[in-house]
């Protein structure tokens, strides 16, 4: 009945054959606890993927952008006293694009919003640093530096601001998906303490250039996310799982062929 109220539909014969069988699949297991997390071979993708992905958040420079935007605007002319109002603007689209993404997510899929949006971060990056480095001589990049600064943040809310908190549900069962929460938590936090803590020395030691690292992490997610991260829309948890199995337990056979756990047990080398 909860489900029927909260779905809007009374067939939900699909969900709740999923449902069952990933209770079945977890049956007689306990809750996992992270450190035991780290040390099952069965989700060592899943764990390195939330690990990637959750310091990609905030290692990618999004709230780095926070730090220019008042020297920006104050460049592009706008009045010292509607600074504020616009650095709030610029939360506001992050706001907006996120609940946005979270519309559009079943629709156009987990992977193409991850790849699109470090890829337009790392774009807007470059962009960024030459109009820094810029802004002195030519007078209208002030102006292209605060359309990088929207531009950047729109790009961070339509992608990795909207999958990343939802990735740990669809590639973990049950009994793992707390202890995922709480490596994906922790991981935030201390990033976003490294990035606040070191960022004054890039910028120091890199001026205009500063976004050379966070354009590193944006493009080294965005292969990770290419090479490595199945796409998910539209798959059962026992799917994604399949497909996780299938790259846990590979290992490299003598004859240079690779097989499944089942086989692993009997010749690997």
């Amino acid at each position: 009945a909860a489900l029927q109220k909260l779905r809007g539909t009374s067939d939900l014969s699909a969900e709740l054959e999923e449902l069952l069988a990933e209770e079945a699949a977890v049956k007689g297991q306990r809750a996992k606890k992270p450190w035991e997390l780290l040390q099952n071979p069965a989700v060592r993708w899943q764990l390195l993927s939330i690990v990637v992905l959750s310091s990609a958040m905030q290692l990618c420079g999004n709230d780095s952008m926070y730090f220019y935007a008042a020297y920006v605007f104050q460049e592009a002319g706008i009045p010292q006293d509607k600074i504020p109002y616009v650095v709030i603007g610029t939360g506001s689209c992050e706001l907006i694009t996120s609940v946005t993404c979270n519309m559009i997510i079943d629709y156009a899929g987990r992977r193409p919003l991850l790849l699109g949006g470090y890829i337009f971060m790392a774009g807007w990056a470059i962009v960024f640093m030459v109009a820094l480095s810029q802004q002195t001589q030519i007078s209208w990049m002030p102006y292209l530096s605060m359309a990088c600064i929207f531009a950047y943040i729109l790009s961070f809310g339509i992608g990795p601001a909207g999958v990343t908190g939802v990735l740990p549900t669809e590639i973990f069962d049950q009994m793992s998906r707390p202890a995922a929460y709480m490596i994906c938590g922790s991981l935030l936090w201390f990033n976003l303490f490294l990035v606040g803590t070191a960022f004054p020395f890039i910028v120091k030691s890199l001026a205009h250039f500063c976004y050379i690292p966070f354009l590193v992490v944006c493009v080294c997610t965005a292969l990770y996310v290419w090479f490595f991260l199945p796409e998910t829309k539209g798959k059962s948890f026992l799917e994604i799982s399949e497909e996780f199995r299938k790259r846990n337990f590979r290992t490299k056979t003598r004859a240079g062929f690779y097989k499944g756990p089942e086989e692993i047990k009997t010749t690997t080398l």
